[in-house]
């Protein structure tokens, strides 16, 4: 009798929560993101300020082998100063800034359209615009986080973008603001003490981008990258319909071993491992579940969330960087997060990295680490 009584109220209770829609206690929330689970790569064919080709060009083929691996994503990070008509002897004025090279502008529209035909969306993105890099190496006439002509600059090239494709849907192409935002105390100085842009700041110039984007088409998707340099969600634009891009780098002591660009003394680092003890750090799984909760808690807000970049130097061991990556994408993946390697061709890519610890496959005159595409392709 009490195990009839046991097994009708229980029935009944279960009814009631689905009369509710309320799913049952132990039931698991299936995430939500309100971007595709889009994967893929980037592209560094426009990411030199200096117009001379630094990489060669990305092809068909290359098109036709992402398209073939299954993947459906590329970003183009641009450099603004590849598409000016300017003197490239002397420094770049508040003038020169506005003088659009039509020439090289049809250059990046042939790579974007090349990605289309093979089916992938693409995501523009502008790596140095006026007023700011992550990177140095280019004498910026201002600043675009204090200076308001560099604003309005900005917003002059995403209004450029956004009118050449007026009418192309937001399944194919999204604009990508800033790469990487931060305050940086010498804007000419690569390893200079970089954080967080303040919230108001980064809102207002998010919110006159996004404006002056959609004021050419009203559904252009636009993305804005992670505060202090990829890392943290910007709470101040959630109610701007704008979706959030973070970052696949953490830690650094892993993804940019010995990079100069990233270390001040890049040959006496410790050891990297994963999992493990690196220098006063112990590095694990749970460490990179609590960077990605503030992220993943995004996507339950309703915003849209990608990986924009991710990856790891070539002078990270490959076994250390795979178990890491692994790591990595699986919590990316398990929330309906994709991503972007940092790059296809190149020092984090699949295709030639130059890394001395790899079995490479021969691949049309490529070297290709199978090993890393295999785990790109499961996720």
């Amino acid at each position: 009798m009490e195990r009839r009584i046991f097994i009708k109220n229980t029935s009944l209770a279960t009814a009631g929560l689905a009369l509710t829609n309320i799913a049952p206690v132990g039931l698991a929330t299936p995430p939500k993101n309100n971007l595709p689970q889009w994967r893929g790569f980037n592209l560094l064919d426009f990411f030199s300020p200096n117009p001379k080709p630094t990489t060669k060009p990305t092809t068909e083929d290359h098109f036709r082998w992402m398209r073939d691996w299954g993947f459906d994503f590329v970003r183009i990070p641009m450099a603004y100063p590849y598409y000016l008509n300017i003197d490239r002897t002397k420094n770049i004025t508040t003038d020169d800034v506005y003088k659009i090279n039509n020439e090289a502008v049809d250059r990046i529209d042939s790579l974007v359209r090349m990605g289309h035909k093979y089916n992938m969306h693409v995501s523009l993105n502008l790596h140095r615009a006026p007023g700011y890099c992550v990177n140095a190496g280019f004498n910026e006439p201002y600043n675009l986080w204090t200076n308001e002509e560099a604003q309005k600059a900005f917003n002059f090239h995403w209004a450029m973008w956004a009118r050449r494709y007026k009418n192309v849907s937001s399944k194919k192409i999204s604009f990508d603001l800033l790469n990487e935002p931060s305050m940086r105390e010498d804007m000419n100085d690569q390893l200079s003490k970089r954080s967080e842009v303040p919230g108001a700041i980064y809102r207002k110039v998010a919110k006159a981008a996004a404006e002056a984007i959609r004021t050419e088409n009203s559904g252009h998707l636009v993305i804005a990258d992670g505060n202090n340099v990829g890392s943290n969600v910007i709470p101040e634009i959630i109610d701007l319909n704008i979706a959030q891009s973070c970052r696949g780098y953490n830690p650094g002591i892993i993804s940019h071993y010995k990079a100069p660009w990233a270390n001040k003394d890049p040959e006496n680092l410790p050891q990297p491992k994963w999992p493990g003890q690196v220098g006063k750090q112990f590095l694990s799984r749970t460490m990179l579940e609590e960077f990605y909760k503030p992220w993943i808690d995004l996507t339950k807000k309703g915003v849209g969330v990608h990986c924009g970049e991710c990856g790891a130097w070539n002078k990270t061991p490959h076994d250390v960087f795979i178990a890491w990556f692994s790591d990595v994408l699986s919590i990316l993946s398990e929330n309906k997060i994709g991503f972007a390697l940092w790059n296809f061709i190149g020092d984090f890519g699949v295709i030639d990295s130059g890394r001395t610890d790899v079995a490479y496959e021969d691949w049309n005159g490529h070297k290709l680490d199978r090993k890393l595409l295999n785990l790109l392709m499961k996720q």
